[in-house]
């Protein structure tokens, strides 16, 4: 893993080492918590800053046959980073293998390989690291060259340390992203509980689906202040179905006094509503993402015992065209479709994601409709080439708007430095094979600008400049 690491060629390494290793980052999709930024949360030991949370991690070490004890349960830090540590070697040719030792060497200095034998070391000297200055969480994103950093977001969050953090002098922002997931999911249990907080906390009283979204709008409004410029949508199963105002309003009635509705009545109210959010977020000049086709919770026993986000998730295989299209057509009869970005978590959709942002860009904008960078289970080598290669072959590499971490560790940030050597390999073999010209300036704006360039024009953060005091008070505490 060394300055040659995923780099092929000669003309990978230059462009690699002379035009993206040193760009900052924009990390517009994440799940860390702002709370722990603005505490500057230190690390006692490395399992709290690798283990905790991480159900990469954890989906490997059960694979590699550990208890569970070892894994979420109650058996203490250093067994369960001995247990990961046995599990390492086993993971070759999982990018868990290369991101492990690439947090270990570009964070603590560790060249070693990390297994049973070399772990005591390792801990100890990790360790010993963590404890002193410079390496607590606002450390490891200065480190990481971050720029900005958007968080995953409820509407009835009070933002709270998104606007003290605005007070700190950082060298990088905290901005929080929209996430209304609870929002749309009415067959869910919790859905009517959530409607109640929502109202709360816009001081919007919901006795109708008027006042329902006219509470997520006061919501837009609020997080559009504290700086949000995104959205974010977990579309498991893309839907989508014609539907009038009354019909989203009688549906939403039905639900509020505690019935259950249909399929189809599911897929109107979704509809209006996701509707009625996009036309928001282009009024703002928000960015939309979708992330479509994931399969939760699949262990029904182990969700019982541990609960959602902890490793039993998988790839679902619905279809998408259809409702995604309507979905987007709609909003653009309207002219009201914003930036968009697409996801899928199923591989087999790349290349109908990418064959439809090309239906819907347009308006001046470079790159309006994104097809997002490779996610989840596809974030490792193959994937990354192979959502790389799809929209070179259907769109516009160039305007691609790059990578995203999609974490919950302050370390994952060496996962864009994976995937800028991987830009820049794939970059090099074409130019040597000779099928894209050997263009110094060609090749010098292509690859900042997959890096960071893009992202940075895309989502318009170099333009934010609000403060929390712009946040209505009566909205910004619970």
């Amino acid at each position: 893993m060394d300055e040659r690491f995923l780099l092929n060629n000669e003309t990978a390494v230059r462009l690699y080492e002379t035009y993206a290793k040193d760009m900052p980052i924009i990390d517009y999709h994440c799940h860390l918590s702002p709370k722990e930024i603005y505490e500057n949360k230190p690390y006692h030991n490395i399992t709290e800053v690798w283990l905790y949370g991480d159900h990469y991690k954890w989906r490997a070490m059960r694979a590699n046959g550990m208890e569970e004890a070892y894994v979420t349960g109650d058996a203490s830090d250093y067994e369960k980073f001995l247990a990961y540590a046995r599990t390492v070697p086993m993971t070759v040719g999982n990018p868990l293998y290369h991101w492990t030792h690439l947090e270990l060497e570009r964070y603590f200095g560790v060249k070693e390989l990390l297994n049973e034998e070399t772990a005591p070391a390792i801990w100890e000297t990790v360790n010993e690291k963590l404890q002193s200055e410079g390496f607590s969480t606002r450390d490891f994103i200065t480190k990481s060259k971050v720029e900005v950093v958007c968080t995953t977001d409820d509407p009835t969050d009070s933002l709270e340390y998104h606007q003290l953090l605005k007070e700190e002098d950082l060298s990088f922002q905290v901005l929080p992203s929209f996430r209304p997931d609870k929002g749309l999911e009415l067959n869910k249990e919790g859905f009517k509980n959530w409607v109640e907080k929502l109202g709360e906390v816009s001081h919007i009283p919901i006795r109708s689906y008027e006042d329902f979204l006219a509470a997520l709008e006061s919501r837009i409004e609020f997080f559009h202040a504290v700086g949000g410029r995104v959205s974010d949508h977990a579309l498991d199963t893309m839907m989508f179905a014609e539907t009038t105002m009354e019909e989203a309003s009688t549906i939403f009635k039905h639900v509020m006094t505690g019935a259950k509705v249909s399929k189809e009545e599911e897929a109107k109210y979704k509809s209006f509503t996701l509707k009625f959010l996009a036309e928001r977020y282009a009024s703002h000049g928000w960015i939309m993402q979708f992330h479509i086709n994931a399969l939760r919770n699949n262990n029904s026993r182990m969700l019982a015992d541990l609960g959602p986000d902890t490793g039993y998730d998988s790839m679902n295989d619905e279809p998408i065209a259809k409702p995604l299209v309507h979905l987007l057509d709609s909003l653009e009869k309207g002219h009201s479709l914003p930036k968009t970005v697409l996801y899928s978590l199923n591989p087999n959709d790349n290349p109908v994601l990418a064959a439809i942002t090309g239906s819907f860009q347009g308006g001046g904008v470079p790159g309006k409709i994104q097809f997002g960078t490779a996610w989840w289970f596809n974030d490792h080598k193959e994937g990354m080439l192979s959502q790389m290669k799809t929209l070179a072959n259907i769109g516009l590499l160039s305007r691609f708007i790059g990578m995203l971490t999609d974490s919950r560790s302050f370390l994952s940030y060496t996962r864009h430095e994976y995937f800028r050597r991987l830009f820049c390999d794939l970059l090099g073999e074409w130019v040597e094979k000779g099928e894209i010209p050997n263009d110094e300036d060609l090749l010098k704006q292509i690859v900042q600008g997959v890096s960071y360039e893009n992202a940075k024009q895309y989502l318009g953060f170099e333009e934010i400049s609000v403060s929390s005091s712009s946040a209505s008070p009566s909205s910004s505490s619970l």
